[in-house]
């Protein structure tokens, strides 16, 4: 019984997701927008008296915040942010959203540390028994318990340090060491090119490219659909037909490169024309991947 929970939020003009057991709360503040905090004390104060009104109750010691943006103007919010209508809204470091730790800096490197953790993890305790399994079944254990972790939500990742990837890297390349047997010091390029698997960079391309192909044809949430803006030249150009869309001018200084609004226009325009008119979503996945491929190992 949660429907009436959207309007109430609704009512203060601040974004929302709503999920079985937890509602997030989302709002861009510009630097000398601290009043914009009393309509997150109305909201809160609102849920708490609806709440209250239907036997339910606020989990205090579970409401967590973080400030994303500057540390400079991070310290600024966090002295205003201590309490709002008596619930303790501390500032964190990190937060888990949807099984991603997301940080302060949205560098994502404590995120990146606990796939690294769980991953060789499952990899030693597959090395373990990889001698009594045949390739079929240790390829399913290593997609199960290793490239799965790689994938999930690894668009987030977009526009990170080659130094942050490269830790994801070593994971991957780890994992084709164990399933293929192959020993420490062999070249490990030929083995990722024979399993017909693409590295971590070009995975996360992929995910990116294979969302912005669902956005285009109304096959994505709404909230990404309204990002893509196909491009229109002023006048008939050959560009008009070739399935473009529009690289916003963004700060490259900041994360404004690393959203998808920018990241996606500016790979899909990269793409060959046969890629980017695929009629099917299978058929853009197989030529993505092609493509991708060639790229990676060519």
């Amino acid at each position: 019984y949660m429907l009436p929970l959207g309007n109430i939020i609704r009512n203060h003009s601040i974004n929302f997701h709503c999920y079985a057991d937890d509602t997030q709360l989302y709002l861009s503040i510009k630097p000398d927008e601290t009043n914009q905090l009393a309509k997150l004390q109305a909201c809160l104060k609102d849920i708490k008296t609806w709440m209250s009104s239907n036997f339910l109750m606020l989990n205090t010691d579970k409401t967590e915040v973080i400030i994303l943006g500057p540390k400079r103007l991070r310290n600024a919010f966090s002295n205003d942010i201590e309490a709002l209508d008596g619930i303790n809204l501390a500032s964190s470091t990190t937060v888990r959203n949807l099984g991603v730790i997301f940080d302060q800096d949205l560098s994502f490197n404590s995120h990146i540390k606990q796939i690294s953790r769980t991953a060789f993890f499952h990899l030693r305790n597959i090395a373990k028994i990889r001698h009594i399994l045949s390739q079929n079944d240790a390829e399913k254990l290593v997609h199960a318990f290793v490239t799965s972790r790689l994938d999930y939500c690894n668009s987030l990742l977009s526009g990170c340090p080659k130094k942050s990837l490269k830790t994801l890297q070593l994971i991957q390349n780890a994992a084709a060491r164990v399933l293929t047997r192959t020993r420490k010091w062999d070249h490990i390029t030929p083995v990722l090119a024979a399993l017909h698997w693409l590295p971590v960079k070009y995975r996360i391309e992929f995910k990116i490219l294979l969302l912005t192909y669902k956005s285009i044809k109304g096959q994505a949430p709404a909230y990404l659909k309204d990002l893509i803006v196909p491009y229109k030249p002023t006048r008939a150009l050959r560009s008009q037909t070739a399935g473009l869309l529009v690289v916003p001018r963004v700060s490259k200084s900041t994360m404004g490169a690393r959203a998808f609004s920018y990241q996606a226009p500016l790979q899909w325009n990269q793409l060959p024309v046969c890629v980017r008119e695929a009629d099917t979503l299978s058929t853009f996945k197989s030529r993505l991947k092609t493509f991708l491929f060639d790229k990676a190992y060519s």
